[in-house]
C-alpha cells in the first residue's frame, strides 16, 4: 500500500517571516503546499483532563519580571554572568505516529491554569517550535467549561484577537491569559492565543489572505504551537504604537478591527516570562538511521548556562539578526541565503536547488546524498553543516516518523528545520536576556 500523502509544514514565523517578508514565504511555500501535498484526518488527540496545580509538572508559581522589550542596540554583550537556577527545567518531548498522520512533528504536553488558581488542564501534541514565539492552543483542546480570563486590546477594555501567520498558514483567536506550566517552571498570566476561540467568530479579512486557516487539528497537525524562539513576543514593537491588520485586533461583542497591542499584552514566549532559566533554550535530540525512525525521545531543557544540564560547552554561537532572527546560509554549489533560519517546527530542510528531482513539495533524488553547507551569524562567525538528503517518497513508504534527510522546496529563504536537530544540542538564546555568549539573540550548536 503506497504510503499517505505528506503536507509541507513549515512554522517558520521568526518575527520577520510575520512581518514585512512573510507574503514571500507564502507565495513560495504555501502554493507548493496547496499544489502537492495532502495528509490523514484522524482525532484531535486532546488531553482534555483537568488536573491539579500541584501535580508534579505543576510546581507553584513563582514571581516573574514582565518579558523585555526588543533590543534597540545593534550589537549584544559578548558575555554575562547567568544566574543560577535549580528549577526542575526539562520537559520531554518525541516524535511519533500523530493523528494527523505528519512526519517530523516535536511534540509536547503544556499545562495551563486560570491565572492564579489551580484550575488547570494538561494538553498534549503540542507541537514544539523554535521559529515563533508564543503558545497557542486550540479551543478545542482544552476541557468544556474551562475558561481563561481575556487580554485586553490596546489601552481599552475590549477583548483582543490576534492573527499570527506562518509558513503553511494562519492562526486566528482570541488573545487570553493563562499560568503556563513547564516542568518545575511557571510563567504567570502570560498572553496566549485560544485558536478558534468561539468569542471571536470571524476571521479578519487580511488574515485570511495568508492562506490556510489552521484552526482545527486537520490543518494544524497538532493541538498547538509551544513557539520558543528567539524574542520575547511575538510582533514585538512593531504594534506597540499603531494598529497592524496583520496582527492583533480589538473585538468588542466579537467584530473585530485592527488594534495596536503594548508588549505586556502581546502573545509572549513563556520562557521569557519564567522567573529563572528565563534566557534561551536547548533542544537535545538523539541521532536517527539513515532509514528513519518509528518514534525519537528527546529533551526541551530550559535556560542557558543557568544550570549543569544547559552549559554552552564549546558550541559555536551565530548570532542572529536582532529585528528578523535571521542567520546567512551558504551551499557548496555557491548559493548565498541571506535569510535563513533554524527552526524545530518545519517538519523538513527547506530551500530550492534546481538541480535535485522533486515529488511534488519534496525533494526525491535517486540516491541519498549530502550537500555541504556553511551557517553564518551576523558577526561573521560561521560554522560547517551537512545536508543530508534522501527520497522523500522512500522516506514515506518505509513507515517511520522521524528522518534527518528529509527536505522540500522553498523558494525565498532556507530553513533548517526539524531534520537538523537530531543528533545535536541546539541552542536558541533570547534577546536582551544575558548567556554565558552574551545577550541572544542567537543560535548555538
Amino acid at each position: 500500500m503506497s504510503a499517505p500523502a505528506q503536507r509541507v509544514f513549515e512554522r517558520a514565523s521568526i518575527r520577520s517571516v510575520q512581518a514585512d517578508v512573510r507574503s514571500f514565504v507564502l507565495a513560495g511555500v504555501l502554493a507548493v503546499v496547496l499544489a502537492g501535498c495532502g495528509g490523514g484526518g484522524g482525532s484531535n488527540g486532546t488531553a482534555g483532563a483537568t488536573v491539579p496545580a500541584s501535580s508534579p509538572a505543576a510546581a507553584s508559581a513563582p514571581a516573574a519580571s514582565a518579558p523585555a522589550s526588543s533590543p534597540t542596540s545593534s550589537g549584544p554583550s559578548t558575555s554575562g554572568t547567568v544566574p543560577q537556577s535549580t528549577t526542575p527545567n526539562v520537559v520531554a518531548v518525541s516524535v511519533a505516529a500523530t493523528p494527523t498522520l505528519t512526519r517530523n512533528m516535536l511534540m509536547a504536553s503544556v499545562t495551563v491554569c486560570v491565572p492564579g488558581t489551580s484550575t488547570c488542564a494538561t494538553v498534549n501534541n503540542v507541537q514544539v517550535d523554535t521559529g515563533s514565539q508564543g503558545l497557542r492552543l486550540l479551543a478545542s483542546a482544552l476541557p468544556a467549561g474551562f475558561a481563561l480570563p481575556s487580554v485586553a486590546a490596546g489601552a481599552g477594555s475590549s477583548p483582543a484577537g490576534e492573527c499570527a501567520a506562518f509558513g503553511t498558514g494562519y492562526t486566528w483567536g482570541a488573545v487570553r491569559s493563562a499560568d503556563v506550566r513547564l516542568a518545575g517552571e511557571v510563567a504567570p498570566a502570560l498572553p496566549i492565543q485560544l485558536i478558534a476561540d468561539p468569542s471571536v467568530p470571524t476571521t479578519p479579512s487580511v488574515c485570511q489572505g495568508f492562506g490556510l486557516a489552521m484552526i482545527n487539528t486537520t490543518a494544524l497537525r497538532s493541538n498547538g504551537i509551544l513557539g520558543v524562539g528567539p524574542f520575547n513576543a511575538d510582533c514585538g514593537a512593531a504594534c506597540v504604537n499603531q494598529p497592524n491588520s496583520s496582527w492583533y485586533y480589538s473585538c468588542p461583542s466579537g467584530n473585530c478591527t485592527a488594534s495596536a497591542q503594548p508588549l505586556a499584552q502581546q502573545v509572549s514566549n513563556p520562557v521569557a516570562a519564567f522567573a529563572t532559566d528565563n534566557n534561551g533554550v536547548v533542544l537535545d535530540l538523539p541521532a536517527v538511521p539513515d532509514a528513519g525512525q518509528s518514534a525519537v525521545s528527546g529533551s526541551l531543557i530550559f535556560g542557558i548556562g543557568s544550570q549543569s544540564n544547559n552549559a554552552l560547552g564549546g558550541a559555536t554561537v551565530l548570532r542572529a539578526n536582532t529585528v528578523t532572527g535571521f542567520v546567512s546560509t551558504t551551499t557548496s554549489d555557491g548559493s548565498v541565503y541571506p535569510l535563513s533560519y533554524l527552526d524545530s517546527g518545519s517538519n523538513g530542510f527547506f530551500f530550492a536547488n534546481a538541480a535535485l528531482t522533486r515529488c511534488g513539495a519534496w525533494y526525491c533524488p535517486s540516491a541519498p546524498l549530502s550537500i555541504g553547507a556553511t551557517i553564518k551569524g551576523t558577526d561573521g562567525v560561521s560554522t560547517p553543516a551537512s545536508l543530508p538528503v534522501a527520497n522523500a517518497q522512500t522516506l514515506f513508504a518505509s513507515g517511520n516518523w522521524a528522518f534527518d534527510n528529509l527536505a522540500g522546496y522553498n523558494g525565498n529563504m532556507f530553513g533548517w528545520g526539524l531534520p537538523f536537530f537530531f543528533g545535536r544540542r541546539i541552542y536558541t538564546a533570547i534577546e536582551a536576556q544575558v548567556t554565558p555568549a552574551g545577550a541572544g539573540p542567537y543560535f548555538a550548536f
